[in-house]
């Protein structure tokens, strides 16, 4: 390597020698983000039907991988660089539009949608390919990866032409090929196959960009719910009440992640001998966790502003399937942090499965009321457990 290049590397890549900080660069990135997770909760609530559940996960599997890779790629070039910064806000405009493009994603703005997202997955690669050269340790890594985003823009770009089911189809292709191929170390003809210890990332920044993005999801579930209370021309008791039902729901979430796991994960990924491997499983179990914000922030805008109506199916696959979805990403997450799965979560599962049978003879708001009354009931039977299991060494 020339000292051309080694300048290049040491310019362009983290210094390892410290913790990596997560930067305003990166904060500001996530903002685009927030726009896209609104925009999500706003076409799920506009499609309460099995299709539209569908459509509304692809396009979400979408927007978390854009988000999840370029978090991967800040973690090992520093963004504070001026040619980093500028893909940073390539990606960034590049999702902005994406997300703009997001309600029409399964109508007229098809290709929109996938142009932007080929865009930002092969586009980001392929410059981070170009500010390494070819001759740095990670250069095999992002060419495999590149060879994947371009395999998976075959899909999206197909079915961005495509129309009706058919689109479905093939942007789930497009998803599942970049979902599998890191569980496969992106083995790729040709190219040969990454390790996980070859992904040297910095652990601590890489978990706190994934809890950066919970509150980002959080905070549309609180946004969600203080949009539809202030959509009430009156506010009645019944009103106040619903509106206290949505932000208890958040803070159990809140309390459930942040409480009793955010800082052992940390620690975890910090500590950890693979950190490269926890990290993939943080981006696995991360999606599902935030899907269920997401779901939950549309429960609760149905709470408010449906809250005397019938719980009808449509309305409860939003109301439990929410807090189902989120209950069990956040114990898979748990479960890679800790090597068991939580009973608290299973107790909740369970509650809610039992909630489902009756749900149809109650309205939203009292729907509503239990679920988040079971979520309030995880949160504090694992805070509990937690905290006398911390106490019990000092008992000795």
């Amino acid at each position: 390597m020339s000292h051309d290049d080694n300048h290049k590397r040491a310019t362009t890549l983290r210094s390892r020698s410290e913790a990596a900080r997560v930067s305003n660069e990166e904060l500001f990135f996530d903002l685009v983000y927030a726009f896209s997770v609104t925009q999500l909760s706003h076409y799920l609530l506009d499609h309460l039907t099995l299709l539209g559940a569908l459509q509304t996960m692809v396009i979400w599997f979408a927007v978390w991988l854009g988000w999840q890779y370029t978090a991967w790629t800040t973690n090992w070039f520093n963004p504070g660089t001026l040619r980093i910064r500028g893909v940073l806000f390539a990606i960034m405009l590049l999702a902005m539009v994406m997300a703009s493009a997001l309600p029409g994603a399964f109508a007229e703005r098809g290709l929109v949608f996938a142009l932007c997202f080929v865009g930002i997955q092969a586009g980001r690669t392929f410059c981070m390919l170009v500010a390494i050269g070819p001759n740095d340790p990670l250069t095999p890594n992002f060419r495999r990866l590149l060879a994947w985003n371009c395999v998976a823009g075959v899909f999206w770009i197909a079915g961005g032409l495509a129309e009706g089911q058919a689109r479905l189809a093939l942007w789930f292709g497009g998803v599942l090929c970049e979902y599998i191929a890191p569980m496969i170390g992106l083995r790729f003809p040709g190219l040969g196959r990454s390790l996980t210890s070859d992904w040297t990332i910095d652990g601590g920044h890489l978990a706190e960009r994934c809890q950066l993005f919970v509150i980002v999801a959080l905070g549309e579930s609180v946004l969600a719910t203080g949009i539809a209370f202030g959509h009430h021309v009156e506010w009645h008791g019944i009103d106040l009440f619903a509106l206290l039902v949505g932000f208890a729901g958040s803070l159990a979430m809140w309390w459930m992640y942040f409480d009793t796991s955010a800082r052992e994960a940390t620690h975890v990924i910090e500590h950890a001998k693979d950190p490269g491997a926890i990290g993939a499983k943080f981006h696995y179990t991360h999606v599902i966790l935030v899907a269920g914000i997401i779901v939950c922030a549309v429960a609760d805008e149905l709470t408010i502003g449906e809250g005397s109506h019938h719980a009808e199916l449509k309305y409860l696959g939003a109301l439990i399937g929410g807090p189902a979805i989120y209950l069990f990403g956040n114990a898979l997450f748990k479960r890679v942090v800790r090597g068991f799965l939580p009973q608290s979560h299973l107790f909740g599962l369970g509650f809610l499965a039992l909630l489902a049978v009756f749900a149809s003879h109650m309205t939203v708001l009292v729907v509503g009321t239990l679920t988040t009354v079971i979520m309030i009931g995880v949160a504090a039977m694992e805070a509990v457990v937690r905290r006398r299991a911390q106490q019990a060494p000092k008992a000795h």
